[in-house]
């Protein structure tokens, strides 16, 4: 779950150019001229009824996606209201719809901000690590262990990565971990192989955790590392969250599992996996997991990111 904000103007401007696209250029100057921010945007599109996130919005104006759902489309006409500017006139640079599908997405390194809703919170912490490495590490697989204790709290999340060197010199990752709950307790990062820990920056209040965990030594380019943690979280009793786990990838992961383990004698009434393409939040697909009766359920993608991958679970009331 690492990252940091990155981008530029300047980059804008070459996203606009290679998209040769009018679009783009008109909703960023609509969004200037209004002098709201995104937040700010998709938070009026929701008092009308309308869920549009804040990364949408972003590759809408970045020209990296268009909206072309009808969802999207109808979401459009409500945004020209919000930026106050004349009816249909950001809907009439829209061109024909661009091909769909795998074969058209090119994965890259995407802002952290597109991903954390908190990232007003987030970018100082991460301010105070070193970042350096964070882009010169393939993420070859990553392997997930949560287990959820009979009062239904969190206990602990166990972390095992394969990363691969790009750069000679990349010598640590970064964890962030986010409560959901905001005042919910903050976890503990134990290093458990192949690593220890760094500096680690808190925000009790929005419930972030971000921590520095440093290889044994630096990496040469196209060496790998499997190294393993843990988010301990205190207890019993365990604080509940919002019965899910998110996990975000700025960067693809070629294969990811989540393993759910849940008590036996208190089994969830459901539980489903969500995945969510960073550049194509409508695109979303949701698939039911089985948890069996030792409490054991999982997930596998493959090929996967940037986006966010969720199991969401629950009882009966």
């Amino acid at each position: 779950m690492g990252g940091w904000p990155v981008g530029d103007a300047g980059a804008i401007d070459e996203v606009d150019a290679l998209a040769g696209d009018a679009f783009p250029i008109a909703l960023r100057a609509a969004i200037r001229a209004s002098g709201l921010s995104l937040d700010r945007i998709q938070y009026r599109l929701r008092a009308r009824g309308l869920t549009i996130s804040v990364t949408a919005l972003s590759y809408w104006q970045s020209g990296r996606r268009r909206p072309e759902r009808p969802e999207s489309m109808s979401a459009l006409k409500h945004l020209e209201e919000v930026l106050g500017v004349e009816s249909g006139s950001l809907t009439a640079l829209l061109g024909p719809p661009r091909p769909r599908g795998r074969a058209q997405r090119t994965p890259a390194a995407i802002p952290i901000e597109a991903l954390w809703d908190n990232r007003e919170q987030l970018a100082p912490l991460l301010a105070r690590m070193d970042l350096a490495s964070d882009t010169s590490l393939t993420r070859i697989s990553q392997h997930d262990r949560v287990e959820i204790a009979g009062d239904r709290g969190e206990r602990s999340v166990r972390v095992r990565q394969v990363l691969r060197a790009e750069h000679d010199g990349a010598d640590r990752w970064i964890s962030v971990y986010d409560v959901a709950k905001p005042g919910n307790p903050l976890p503990r990062i134990v290093p458990l192989q192949s690593c220890r820990l760094g500096r680690v920056a808190k925000d009790p209040a929005a419930g972030l955790i971000v921590s520095e965990l440093l290889f044994d030594r630096p990496l040469s380019r196209g060496e790998t590392v499997i190294m393993e943690y843990e988010v301990a979280m205190s207890g019993p009793p365990y604080a509940r969250g919002d019965d899910s786990f998110c996990r975000k990838f700025r960067l693809p992961v070629r294969d990811y599992v989540v393993e759910m383990r849940f008590d036996p004698t208190d089994l969830p009434a459901f539980c489903h996996q969500v995945s969510t393409p960073a550049d194509d939040p409508d695109a979303a697909t949701r698939r039911d997991l089985v948890v069996d009766s030792a409490g054991r359920t999982h997930a596998v993608v493959l090929g996967f990111g940037p986006g966010t991958f969720t199991v969401e679970w629950g009882w009966v009331p």
